[in-house]
C-alpha cells in the first residue's frame, strides 16, 4: 500500500499517523532520535508492508506483471491500490470526505514538520501543494504520480508507463484490491498501537 492507505490505516493521533507515512522516508535515519509516537507509526508502516508483500493476492498480482515491469511490481501495485482507495473513499475512508481527511494530514505535516525525518520534511511541502494524494482518484492522476516517481529515479525505469498498465489490467487490479483491503483493515486494527 502506498501513502494514502498508510495514512488511512493509522489511528487518528497525528504523530502516529505521520509516522506511518514516514516509513518510506527513514532510510539512513536514526529512529531513536525521533519521538516515540513517530517510531510507533513507522513500526506500523513496516508491519503493513510485510503483511501486504506476503499476501497471496499481492504475490499473484506481482506475478502477472512481465519484465521489465515485474521489478517494479511492488511500487506499481502500491500506487494502483491507493487509486481504488481514493476512488471509493466514501466506502473505505474514515467517514469524512477525502479532501477533508487530506486537509487534516496536510495541517499535521505543517504543525509537526520539525519532528519529521529530514527526507519527509523536504517532500512534505510539495506533497501538500501539488495535491499528490487528491490525484489518486483518477487513472490520469496515478499516471502523473508514477511519471514523477520515474523522473526521481537515478536510472530510466518503466514506472512512467504505470498508468497504461493499470488501464490494461484495471478489472483484475480492482479485484485484487477488493480481496486484500478488508483483510488489511482487520490486520491493522488488530496490530495498530492504541
Amino acid at each position: 500500500m502506498n501513502w494514502l492507505a498508510h495514512l488511512r490505516l493509522s489511528p487518528p493521533e497525528p504523530l502516529l499517523r505521520l509516522g506511518n507515512l514516514a516509513g518510506d522516508f527513514v532510510a539512513g535515519v536514526d529512529l531513536a532520535t525521533l519521538p516515540a509516537e513517530l517510531q510507533r507509526g513507522i513500526a506500523l508502516h513496516r508491519a503493513i508492508d510485510r503483511f501486504v508483500d506476503a499476501h497471496p493476492v499481492v504475490v499473484a498480482a506481482k506475478a502477472r506483471l512481465v519484465p521489465p515491469y515485474r521489478r517494479f511490481a511492488g511500487v506499481l501495485l502500491d500506487v494502483w491500490f491507493d487509486h481504488f482507495l481514493a476512488r471509493d473513499w466514501a466506502k473505505h475512508g474514515d467517514g469524512r470526505p477525502l479532501p477533508q481527511f487530506l486537509a487534516d494530514v496536510h495541517q499535521d505535516l505543517r504543525t509537526h514538520q520539525a519532528l519529521l525525518p529530514a527526507p519527509l520534511q523536504r517532500v512534505a511541502p510539495r506533497f501538500c501543494a501539488d495535491g499528490w494524494l487528491e490525484g489518486y482518484a483518477s487513472v490520469d492522476g496515478i499516471a502523473r504520480v508514477l511519471g514523477l516517481m520515474a523522473r526521481r529515479m537515478s536510472r530510466p525505469t518503466p514506472l512512467a508507463l504505470g498508468g497504461e498498465l493499470l488501464r490494461a489490467d484495471y478489472a483484475a487490479v480492482e479485484r485484487d484490491f477488493a480481496a486484500l483491503w478488508p483483510e488489511l483493515v482487520a490486520f491493522t486494527a488488530a496490530s495498530a498501537p492504541h
